[in-house]
């Protein structure tokens, strides 16, 4: 199989698919690996130490995504990339489907196979292609969220964990998922006074367990919600259904009542985010205010941190790639019924029930 891995080109999007590590492997298995020149160059990884394993260079998105018979990628095809799309290629990424109807349709229309990290399932039911980046997502948030609490940035002038004499932040994390888990971790570790919510109970008897004595496990509900967004200097959104379009918790009512220069870190904008107000941001201009509340929305949060997001990333998907190129992605995923639930579309056949309810409401 021709396996290629084009240069990310969604702003400030500095992974890539994959390591030379997963080259070696793949071209030990028998295929051929086309990267993109200077596609690791933004993970600190050389054309060189590509070629060095066995990789052939292309200069051309062009040519690199007619040879291809899988691609495999960190981001979405972005609306130039459309058109190199073809019929039957296996494409290989996080697509989120759920919150881009025209990504959707295009996708629908060129008839590829598109497998989704965020979709593929282990063998216990958890999202192992998606938790490596929820990791570094939820560490990321307390760090971002830190920053636009300071005046400059528009926020409160508040210092996350405080100093004594003068109370720490209140930080507020709706889900307590794998992003929300590591949010509050961080945020505890520096102090501040935080509050977990969930509608888990069983997630939230295990957090209550092992978390700080500064973390708050509460019931998630509307009331609840409301009640502590009142206080909250920081929110982060952090909620999941997989492949479906992220819950509104947050409405524009509630911004009303928040404190001015407050600031809600909206995790969940992939999926459409969490909050009424939400809209996709960039890491080139990050932030928008609304109702005096500072939203942080970028849909690309772990790109940044592009050499420590790649390892993780490649750690946790190439073993999917080895195996859709193995086998075929057919027998791929008849085989593993947990990569079957990666498999988003199917030459223009919408085949996981989250997207096709989300294609049908949108």
């Amino acid at each position: 199989m021709i396996i290629a891995v084009p240069k990310e080109t969604k702003p400030d999007e500095y992974r890539v698919g994959i390591l030379p590590a997963g080259v070696k492997l793949l071209s030990n298995d028998g295929h051929t690996l086309l990267i993109q020149a200077g596609a690791g160059l933004g993970s600190g990884i050389t054309d060189e130490e590509y070629l060095h394993v066995g990789a052939e260079i292309v200069a051309s998105a062009a040519e690199l995504w007619q040879r291809a018979d899988m691609v495999v990628k960190v981001k979405e095809p972005l609306p130039h990339e459309w058109p190199l799309l073809r019929r039957g290629q296996v494409l290989l990424t996080y697509f989120h489907f759920a919150a881009d109807r025209a990504l959707l349709a295009a996708c629908v229309n060129a008839g590829i196979i598109a497998v989704a990290y965020e979709t593929i399932k282990d063998k216990a039911g958890r999202l192992p292609c998606l938790t490596p980046m929820s990791e570094v997502a939820g560490k990321m948030s307390i760090q971002e969220g830190a920053k636009y609490l300071e005046k400059p940035q528009m926020g409160r002038g508040i210092l996350l964990g405080g100093v004594p004499g003068v109370a720490p932040a209140n930080v507020v994390v709706l889900g307590a998922g794998v992003v929300g888990h590591n949010a509050a971790k961080i945020a505890a570790g520096l102090g501040a006074n935080v509050t977990l919510m969930d509608i888990n109970l069983d997630r939230l008897r295990y957090l209550d367990d092992v978390m700080a004595a500064n973390v708050t496990t509460i019931y998630s509900d509307p009331l609840s919600v409301r009640h502590y967004l009142r206080d909250a200097d920081l929110v982060i959104g952090a909620v999941l259904i997989p492949g479906a379009r992220a819950p509104r918790l947050v409405t524009r009512d509630d911004l009303r009542m928040m404190k001015n220069g407050s600031v809600i870190v909206d995790v969940a904008i992939d999926q459409g985010g969490c909050v009424e107000t939400s809209r996709p941001t960039t890491h080139k201009d990050p932030t928008f205010i609304v109702e005096g509340v500072v939203h942080y929305c970028v849909t690309n949060m772990p790109g940044a941190v592009g050499r420590t997001s790649t390892f993780a990333l490649c750690n946790a998907t190439l073993p999917y790639a080895r195996a859709l190129a193995a086998k075929g992605w057919e027998a791929a995923v008849a085989a593993d019924a947990g990569l079957a639930e990666g498999l988003n579309l199917r030459e223009g056949e919408i085949t996981h029930e989250a997207v096709r309810r989300a294609w049908q409401e949108s």
